[in-house]
């Protein structure tokens, strides 16, 4: 894909979600994990810091060997085991009710069939298991999503695939996922001006099966 894209672009991403003002909302984003954690987009390891003590293994699943190099001092230092089980999301190699919690930050924005990754989740997931989310997304002010919808094209190229415009909540719905709780505003700590720092975080869970 390039020197951009696959060497830069990794250490830009790390640098910019890696914000000060936003580890707060990572830490609150992962209370309630435990056991088996599928972290979808694990990246450069920014939430391996925030892993609650009752997380006894985390399944990491990323498409970008850059990133993983930029995370091997966090995995080094993590808490807990931290296994790679693919490169996709849209099909993740573990069987259906294997994991307990799942974990996703600032990676449904850029996942090209992001319905599809979180039926996955939901696969994975025990039936009752949560999946904790805090990703950016379409702002409710109409005016900053006519911006978001024009800006879209020029954020995709630049920032590997990354959608300004994705409705997050909606996408968490789409898969079957139920959401206990949500939170949602403009985050003075994300980079950038509010097309880009409306933030969407919350826990679902994963439906019982049918009878």
């Amino acid at each position: 894909m390039g020197l951009y894209a696959d060497v830069l672009l990794p250490h830009c991403i790390d640098f910019a979600c890696g914000a000060k003002g936003l580890l707060p909302e990572r830490q609150k984003v992962a209370e309630g994990l435990h056991g088996v954690v599928l972290e979808i987009g694990f990246g450069s390891g920014l939430n391996v810091p925030c892993y609650p003590r009752a997380v006894t293994r985390v399944l990491g699943v990323d498409p970008s060997g850059r990133a993983l190099r930029i995370a091997a001092k966090r995995i080094a230092s993590a808490p807990c085991p931290i296994d790679f089980v693919g490169l996709e999301a849209e099909a993740i190699a573990v069987e259906d009710a294997s994991v307990d919690t799942a974990l996703c930050t600032f990676t449904l924005c850029t996942i090209a069939g992001a319905e599809s990754a979180l039926r996955e989740v939901r696969r994975a997931l025990v039936p009752g298991g949560t999946f904790h989310f805090l990703e950016h997304g379409r702002a409710p002010d109409p005016s900053v999503a006519r911006w978001q919808d024009r800006l879209n094209g020029v954020q995709r190229a630049l920032f590997g695939g990354c959608n300004l415009n994705r409705d997050i909540a909606a996408l968490v719905r789409s898969a079957g996922l139920s959401i206990r709780s949500l939170a949602a505003g403009y985050h003075p700590a994300f980079p950038g001006p509010r097309t880009h720092s409306y933030l969407c975080s919350g826990v679902a869970v994963a439906p019982a099966p049918r009878a």
